[in-house]
């Protein structure tokens, strides 16, 4: 069999995208070739041309709103993968579901399977889409994909179990046409590589020093302050502080506001929304983390060189797939096509929802 031909939409900066550049299997046949991608943010289309694509010629990345994209023109491909945005099924905000502003965007990925036919698709969101409104929204999109001709397993992956360095969890749907002989199981988390995933070896091995992406964020004495009298695991809530340090905000006891690290452990999840005080914090030095340090908690590789300002790659990173992750999904998407075993676990999401 030749190479999946890979098309993206939703691309981000390309988490998912080096995932799969990363994924090999015995049979070195079974490999995907990155094609086109496409994403409204032009520092992620920027990040993800120069990392994914490398320079290749043939690679396109088009930059611009998906509601105003001409399938037409794009290059058929074998495969297919969307992070629809995820803004409306979090758990941060109004959790407007499907009815939100950004809810509606799945459809343009139902549109792309439509159109391209794609041997498998990945699409991926938020763990809060399992019960986004009252669970009618995974119900809908997985009966538009099913009613497409594709064969679904949906899970909930908590990739720190497969050794990312944080704890992140995302609702995975893989989709095989009905004529494939395929048949995806959920890879067990034994597949994972890593055994240490604490953010202490992840952020210090090897030392960041000298690598792009990595500089320092400046913090006022007030935070400096502050985050002396919190400690590894605490927030600006939990711990005690001084009456001058405290936050004056009412009803808000979000947990990751100025929270600290606690180095044996995977990090919280990494978030590409917010403002000051979410910006992940070290467990012993009194500042946020780096840039760099943060794509270490999401598996990018250190020679991934992301595009724009400091707050645009700090968006990219936290909105991104974790590569390792995703390398071990398209390699369970590549051996269940070359027909080969691998360990596997139940899907945890109820295949009748459709």
């Amino acid at each position: 069999m030749p190479a999946f031909t890979f098309g993206e939409l939703f691309c981000g900066p390309g988490g998912l995208a080096q995932g799969a550049l990363e994924a090999a299997i015995d049979d070195s046949s079974y490999r995907i070739v990155h094609v086109w991608a496409t994403d409204i943010d032009w520092h992620a289309c920027e990040t993800y041309r120069d990392n994914i694509f490398r320079g290749r010629g043939d690679g396109r990345i088009l930059c611009g709103d998906v509601r105003h994209l001409d399938m037409g023109t794009l290059p058929p491909v074998d495969a297919l993968a969307f992070g629809f945005p995820c803004n409306d099924f979090s758990i941060v905000g109004e959790k407007r579901g499907v009815d939100g502003d950004y809810g509606p965007l799945y459809k343009y990925g139902i549109k792309a399977i439509r159109h391209f036919r794609p041997k498998f698709f990945i699409a991926e969101n938020v763990s809060g889409l399992k019960n986004a409104n009252e669970g009618k929204a995974l119900r809908t999109i997985l009966g538009e994909m099913a009613g497409s001709g594709y064969r679904l397993t949906s899970h909930l992956y908590r990739f720190e179990e497969y050794g990312v360095p944080q704890t992140r969890h995302r609702v995975i749907i893989v989709g095989v046409r009905d004529d494939q002989d395929a048949e995806f199981r959920v890879p067990s988390p034994e597949l994972r590589r890593r055994e240490d995933n604490s953010c202490r070896w992840a952020i210090e091995t090897p030392p960041v020093r000298g690598l792009a992406n990595n500089e320092l964020t400046r913090q006022s004495k007030a935070v400096v302050e502050r985050l002396r009298h919190i400690l590894p695991g605490q927030n600006a809530f939990t711990a005690s502080l001084p009456d001058k340090l405290r936050l004056n905000v009412k009803s808000v006891t979000m947990s990751q506001i100025y929270r600290r690290l606690e180095p044996d452990k995977p990090a919280y999840t990494v978030t590409g929304s917010g403002g000051g005080g979410t910006h992940v914090y070290h467990w012993s030095e009194p500042r946020a983390l780096t840039n760099r340090e943060r794509a270490r908690l999401q598996t990018f590789p250190d020679d991934f060189v992301f595009s724009g300002t400091k707050e645009s790659v700090r968006r990219q990173i936290g909105m991104a797939v974790p590569v390792e992750g995703a390398r071990i999904i398209f390699e369970a998407v590549l051996n269940s096509f070359a027909l080969k075993p691998y360990p596997s676990v139940r899907p945890n999401i109820n295949p009748d929802l459709t």
